[in-house]
């Protein structure tokens, strides 16, 4: 071969070098921006989510979806033991822990506007750091007690950090579950809340009518759209308006769903506490002996046969008694009216006892309310029914303003949530001790972390009145493939889901 012939095929390969190192690296997800030839998902939920900041979030549709949009160091797996998500962990000694961020993580996802191009950005432990940095600052934050014990938190590289504790926490892994966000739109405040940026496997692509998620991964458009009206929303999925439901039907029509060949319906049994929240400064639920016939008033075996969906048991405490840190089954209160009237009268109360019960405007929590009233009649309290929408009720919750009230922990996996609910110092906004309850006892065996001691402490004092665990479903069109309801009710699936043109 000849020289000139040599150099000829040297610069052709040069050549190729260059062009092929000039091409642009492929994205890890489909273009936010290109319509996707798949069908878009629509998915009818009684209630929009109402903060997509994980720091902030505490109502059940805003942590199922931020679920969904952000990465989280830990998870939990189907024993609600912590598990590696984001990241492994090891412990160095019982004040620090070392957390290292998988070699592969999806980055953070910028969407396009404003003149601006999509672009992508590596997650690192400089996000870390500023995630759980500003929930210690930000004392309005409802996790910030949460991260009391927590001293400091030092980057040791892009992918390593440290986080160094006051006191020893053998469960501080499984705290740290939040969302982790982009450090340089957390020091500049960001509205996380309306406009969220992060690593999860949906984006929000647009919530002027309705919230309209995209999957990075293949372009897979999926709509929530509130419906809050059950009947509604059940007669939408039969007339194939929506594509699924979940959750929130009376059990007649379940039934009625199920008996439609172009449906699917799927059950599971559920975790989700529901109870009857009572306010500790009120001058009659103050009194353990009220309280107890609180208890002794509600038949919650009765509604649970009659109203309740497949699948639903009694509740003892937040967390059912298969959780690792529970592995016990407290003593039920039993459906007692003349012991109810009994307590009323020790206590001093002058008979009918009268209370205040709000609620939502959801036709099962009506109903549920309404029999509850009934059963209370027998044993001497007179239950008046408020019913509020859902954004007016859940503020007067979160500011104390009830008697008593209805609601369910929905997604909990630690026995932290006890702390939470029920130290003295976790009352709103630094907490979930919407209640004000204040009790040195259980503050002590909160600081101890022996659980079974703690939820036995709670059942005995009754700070709130067990119901159930609530059973769990999805209705979907038969075209609907790769979902599942979770026995938490989450909406983890929505990642897999996929759907054929009808």
């Amino acid at each position: 071969m000849c020289l000139i012939q040599r150099l000829l095929i040297g610069l052709l390969m040069c050549s190729m070098l260059i062009f092929s190192a000039c091409k642009p690296t492929t994205s890890s997800f489909a273009p936010i921006n290109k319509a996707s030839s798949r069908p878009e998902i629509v998915f009818a939920i009684s209630q929009a989510p109402l903060n997509l900041d994980p720091r902030y979030a505490s109502d059940a549709a805003s942590e199922r979806l931020n679920r969904l949009l952000y990465q989280s160091l830990v998870d939990f797996d189907i024993h609600t033991k912590p598990q590696p998500s984001l990241a492994t962990w090891q412990q160095l000694s019982p004040l620090s822990y070392r957390f290292t961020l998988n070699e592969k993580r999806r980055p953070f996802y910028y969407p396009p506007g404003a003149g601006r191009k999509a672009k992508a950005r590596k997650l690192t432990a400089y996000d870390v750091k500023a995630t759980y940095d500003s929930i210690t600052a930000f004392t309005d934050s409802p996790h910030s007690a949460e991260f009391s014990n927590l001293k400091n938190i030092v980057v040791f590289d892009e992918r390593t950090v440290l986080f160094h504790l006051i006191l020893p926490d053998r469960h501080f892994p499984a705290k740290l579950v939040l969302g982790i966000l982009p450090a340089e739109l957390v020091k500049i405040k960001h509205d996380f809340a309306h406009n969220p940026i992060g690593s999860g496997p949906l984006v929000l692509h647009d919530s002027h009518n309705k919230l309209r998620l995209q999957r990075l991964d293949d372009g897979q458009r999926i709509s929530l759209i509130e419906v809050k009206d059950p009947t509604v929303r059940m007669l939408k999925l039969v007339h194939a308006e929506v594509d699924m439901i979940q959750g929130d039907l009376p059990p007649e029509s379940l039934s009625y769903l199920q008996s439609k060949p172009t449906l699917t319906v799927k059950t599971s049994v559920g975790v989700n506490f529901s109870y009857l929240g009572l306010n500790m400064q009120d001058p009659q639920l103050k009194k353990l002996k009220v309280r107890q016939a609180l208890a002794h008033a509600i038949d919650r075996q009765a509604i649970i046969d009659k109203v309740m969906l497949r699948h639903s048991r009694l509740g003892g405490a937040i967390l059912p008694p298969e959780h690792y840190a529970q592995r016990q089954t407290l003593d039920a209160y039993a459906y007692d009216p003349p012991l109810a009237r009994r307590l009323l009268q020790e206590a001093g109360v002058r008979l009918p006892l009268k209370l205040v019960y709000k609620t939502s405007t959801d036709a099962q929590r009506l109903r549920l309310a309404t029999i509850m009233q009934a059963q209370m009649r027998v044993a001497g309290i007179d239950l008046e029914i408020r019913s509020l929408d859902w954004a007016t009720f859940f503020a007067e919750i979160k500011q104390g303003n009830f008697q008593l009230y209805g609601l369910t922990w929905v997604g909990v996996k630690t026995p932290e949530i006890y702390g939470q609910a029920f130290a003295s110092d976790s009352l709103p906004p630094k907490g979930f001790n919407r209640g004000r309850y204040q009790d040195a006892e259980l503050d002590k065996l909160l600081s101890t972390a022996d659980w079974r001691a703690v939820t036995q402490r709670i059942h005995q004092q009754l700070p709130y009145i067990p119901l159930w665990y609530e059973g769990q479903f999805a209705a979907m069109q038969k075209g609907i493939q790769n979902y599942s309801p979770k026995a938490d009710g989450n909406w983890d699936d929505l990642a897999t889901i996929s759907a054929y043109a009808h």
